[in-house]
């Protein structure tokens, strides 16, 4: 049995950080149910999905931590979408069953943020996948995005490349609110991609391709800090065990601002996090276009990452400022950045 989800198949609703208890996130993820149900598709909610009794996540820790465990190890349920992210997730993670999800059947989870905390440890320690996109909120809106048709292709492995999108929502641009829960992305800010072929010398690629390969891993900089250290994040090893092929680090940042990103790409550097990378993906952090005493998010990265030697792609659609391509972390990807941004993904 594959890791994707089939036609017809079962999707279950897990909220290991926040829950969908509040509008206008409720009325979206309701429909968004409706709209995957009318598709063909089977819903099985978890029984935190509507829940807000814990502190920046659904319900307690060792409740968030049994229904993502026991939703994962279900027999009947092909694949996981995450209601949405947060804020302490990694409160929860201390507590999943890992040694069940280990030995268990391998499935793929979508979400992103606060999400982290489960794709990353899977991917690095369990040598699994896991769908880096949009949580299950945002497939309430109407009409869908691009960007939401390409997340739902790729969990069923009815794509296997995605390229990056004609525009941009910005922080201020966003509709969706209480009033209108089913807004789609404003997306009206121009798009396009910096691209350095060796960020040590600080220098923009503008008159060619910079290409690139390797195991896609990463996810929301402010999560892998925190996991830093931890038992549940290995990339030292995971690097190892897929030296032949190389890693490329997708990056992106929520709550951070400019010097939090330096300081963290300095600590994961330090820690040797790195090792043996190919390429990095930096999403628009939601810090995008801040500047402190002289500090833009540009050089937040380049100044760190720049000592490898290798390509570094800024500005993609990953992360907190939609719309997002969704990502197969754990993958063999080939990028292409060029105009534009292409990733090809394999298992």
């Amino acid at each position: 049995m594959g890791i994707f989800l089939p036609d017809g198949g079962t999707i279950g609703f897990v909220a290991p950080s926040f829950g969908c208890a509040t509008e206008p996130y409720k009325t979206a993820f309701n429909h968004g149910l409706s709209k995957l149900q009318e598709m063909g598709f089977t819903t099985v909610l978890g029984p935190n999905c509507y829940r807000s009794d814990g502190i920046g996540i659904s319900a307690p820790p060792a409740e968030c931590a049994a229904e993502l465990t026991e939703m994962f190890l279900r027999d009947d349920i092909d694949a996981l979408m995450a209601c949405g992210g947060g804020e302490m997730m990694c409160e929860t993670i201390a507590k999943v069953d890992w040694e069940r999800i280990r030995s268990g059947r391998k499935k793929l989870l979508m979400g992103y943020s606060d999400i982290t905390n489960f794709i990353f440890p899977y991917v690095t320690k369990c040598d699994g996948y896991g769908l880096y996109g949009p949580s299950a909120a945002a497939f309430g809106m109407e009409p869908w995005h691009a960007s939401i048709a390409d997340a739902l292709a790729l969990l069923q492995g009815r794509i296997t490349t995605v390229t990056g999108y004609d525009a941009w929502q910005g922080i201020d641009d966003g509709k969706k609110d209480e009033e209108h829960p089913l807004a789609p992305y404003n997306c009206v800010q121009t798009a396009g991609i910096r691209k350095y072929i060796n960020g040590s010398t600080g220098v923009e690629q503008t008159d060619s391709a910079v290409r690139f390969e390797g195991r896609l891993v990463g996810g929301c900089l402010d999560c892998l800090q925190v996991l830093c250290g931890t038992p549940y994040a290995d990339p030292i090893g995971y690097a190892k065990q897929h030296k032949d092929e190389g890693i490329v680090w997708v990056l992106e940042s929520c709550d951070l601002n400019v010097f939090s990103i330096r300081r963290a790409l300095w600590q994961l550097r330090e820690a040797g996090w790195f090792a043996n990378v190919k390429g990095f993906l930096i999403g628009r952090p939601l810090c995008y276009g801040q500047e402190i005493m002289g500090l833009d998010h540009y050089h937040a990265v380049i100044d760190v990452l720049g000592e490898f030697g290798v390509p570094i792609v800024m500005d993609a659609d990953i992360g907190h400022l939609p719309p997002q391509m969704p990502l197969l972390m754990g993958s063999l990807a080939r990028v292409t950045a060029d105009g534009s941004l292409t990733i090809s993904m394999k298992l």
